[in-house]
């Protein structure tokens, strides 16, 4: 219904309140299967071989069907791009490999790292500084026909066609494996063995406090009215059963972000370029595989590292040693952002909001939060999401907008 609605009446609001809050919809159709807690079985002791082989396999059937002899590597100097990169050198050296990586202005800057991966791999990089990150928002929502704001794949995929139209990513690590430790320490932080479900739940959406504002409820107008009793009973199957409460959030954040934004906003991107993925952590063999193993294989409580396969893989691949330790991917620095262009972006678009008039945002709040001259970090990523949320409005609603538009 998103990308051919012609009315008001037509916008899903549930659509509207799940990326404003959770950033992602699980209304939407994913082309990875949908897990429940049953698929977690534990059955299965760590095996480093087996996980090597189901990921070569997937590679090598991908390079012997389309007849690959040069892919695009999207590269920051985490664990699992730099293990997509060693497996592709040891197993399949005739490939050529371009690796790419994104460098913001003004936020952590990884490129450097991936450059010195680059280097000891003897491949080809490609660093992309982009001063605006949002200049080219409109053509990215015009692909994903969703209202998102973080859509940097946009810019790998973009530089990526020019070399190759096959790309490789590490997609899936984080999920499957334990990677968001940031995240797990915080959440048995905030929950005891007596815990409820619900209980469990307001701890996780606490883990992801960035995404909402202590105000919440009161950025949506009266026809995408707001309830928080929705977002706990779509998540409520994640955490109401027997798993252990680590592999609860395993399974919420694979049927999550992973699934209904990653996985989806990635796919429409390549698709729209014409471009092939490859992504041998999310195999439909490695998937189930990575299902078997219990949490505690993934994951260290007591040293909070996560991904203790992969880096037991980079390990014995002599690796290991390259990666940075602490997670972070390509990721803007919103706040800088916000100083640069966002505000004034968001002043354009949001002083008189389409979306506002139609009654699915409350211009009060919109006006109360522009005029200040320093925003909260929450706040600020909030701005962002509606201002995606009015770009696609006005693209797909109102149809005063072309998707060719350059925001500065």
């Amino acid at each position: 219904a998103w990308a051919v609605a012609k009315s008001n009446e037509a916008i899903d609001a549930s659509t509207i309140r799940n990326i404003l809050t959770l950033r992602y919809d699980p209304t939407q159709k994913t082309s990875l299967p949908i897990l429940t807690w049953r698929d977690f079985n534990s059955v299965n002791n760590t095996s480093l071989d087996v996980i090597e082989k189901i990921m070569e396999d997937y590679v090598r059937t991908k390079i012997e069907h389309f007849r690959i002899k040069k892919v695009v590597l999207a590269l920051s100097s985490g664990i699992d791009s730099t293990l997509v990169l060693t497996l592709l050198k040891r197993k399949f050296p005739d490939v050529k490999i371009h690796a790419i990586s994104i460098k913001f202005a003004n936020s952590v800057d990884e490129s450097e790292k991936a450059s010195k991966i680059s280097e000891f791999f003897g491949i080809d990089h490609e660093i992309v500084f982009l001063e605006n990150f949002l200049a080219e928002l409109p053509k990215m929502i015009d692909m994903v026909k969703l209202p998102f704001w973080d859509l940097h794949w946009y810019y790998v995929a973009k530089e990526a066609k020019t070399q190759s139209e096959f790309l490789a990513a590490g997609d899936g690590g984080d999920e499957l494996f334990g990677g968001y430790t940031f995240r797990y320490a915080k959440f048995l932080s905030l929950i005891t063995k007596n815990s409820s479900p619900r209980d469990k739940i307001k701890a996780y959406l606490a883990c992801h406090e960035r995404d909402t504002v202590p105000d919440h409820e009161q950025i949506f107008g009266p026809k995408c009215l707001f309830s928080w009793e929705s977002i706990h009973n779509y998540l409520m199957p994640h955490f109401d059963n027997s798993l252990d409460p680590i592999e609860q959030v395993f399974l919420a954040d694979y049927n999550g972000k992973l699934l209904y934004n990653f996985s989806l906003v990635n796919g429409r991107i390549n698709d729209s370029f014409a471009i092939k993925s490859l992504t041998p952590i999310l195999s439909d063999r490695l998937i189930p595989y990575a299902l078997s193993l219990n949490a505690r294989q993934k994951y260290d409580v007591d040293k909070n590292i996560g991904k203790i396969p992969l880096r037991n893989l980079l390990t014995k691949f002599g690796t290991d040693k390259l990666v940075t330790d602490k997670k972070q991917g390509f990721s803007v620095d919103t706040t800088n952002l916000w100083k640069s262009h966002g505000r004034t972006i968001c002043n354009n678009f949001l002083a008189d909001s389409r979306a506002a008039k139609a009654g699915l945002i409350n211009q009060e709040w919109l006006t109360k939060y522009l005029v200040k001259n320093d925003l909260d970090v929450r706040y600020v990523n909030k701005f962002l999401g509606l201002l995606a949320l009015e770009i696609w409005y006005r693209l797909f609603i109102s149809k005063e907008m072309k998707s060719n538009e350059i925001l500065s």
